[in-house]
Parts: C-alpha cells; structure tokens; sequence
C-alpha cells in the first residue's frame, strides 16, 4: 500500500457469488475508473483480476483459455500470469493486476483510487 494511502481510501467492490463465475473461467467487470477488469476463477477455486486487455494487441483476456495460474489470450496466444499480470517468456509486457478475495462463497474485487 502506497504510505499516503489510508484502509478507508481501499475500497473492496462485492461482484458475485463464486459460482457465478466458472471454473477455468472469468467474468467481466465493465465501465471501472480503470476500464474493464476480468476476474478469472481458476480449477481450485482461486480468483485472480487482471485488465481485460492483452499488453500485445488489446486482446480480451477474460475470452481466453484458463490452465494453472494463466490464461492464454485468444487472438495471439500470449499467456499470462495471474500472480502477476506478466507475460510468459518470451513473450513481454504486463496486464494490470487487481486485488480479488473469496470471503464465504463471495467474490470481491479491491478497487483504489
């Protein structure tokens, strides 16, 4: 958290219950001040948001095929990292990851200012 920032600038959005999202699947968060966020749910029940946006070409990332911790992008096949929004090598650049919890079967999404 940046030292300016304060518990009441975090803002955590209630999105859904957890099986509204498929496993190996995502959901889309449209119109956010930050665009639109996927929100991925991955075989294990874990859930990870990135930009909907591929840093190659734009592409959808919640469209793409979930497997592991990635997902891979539909129009050029980039894989990229839940963890950390990174892209596999070879392939370089970076999707904006944003924090998403699982508390009693709910999915937020932490939206900052």
């Amino acid at each position: 958290m940046d030292a300016t920032m304060t518990d009441t600038d975090i803002e955590w959005k209630r999105l859904c219950p957890l099986d509204d999202i498929p496993r190996l699947g995502s959901r889309v968060v449209k119109g956010t001040r930050h665009g639109d966020i996927a929100v991925f749910r991955t075989a294990d029940d874990q859930v990870f948001a990135l930009h909907d946006k591929c840093p190659h070409k734009g592409g959808p990332l919640s469209q793409g095929i979930v497997h592991g911790s990635s997902v891979t992008c539909p129009l050029h096949n980039w894989k990229i990292q839940f963890e950390d929004g990174q892209a596999v090598a070879p392939d370089e650049g970076c999707a904006r990851k944003f924090a998403a919890r699982v508390d009693q079967g709910v999915v937020f999404l932490q939206i900052q200012p």
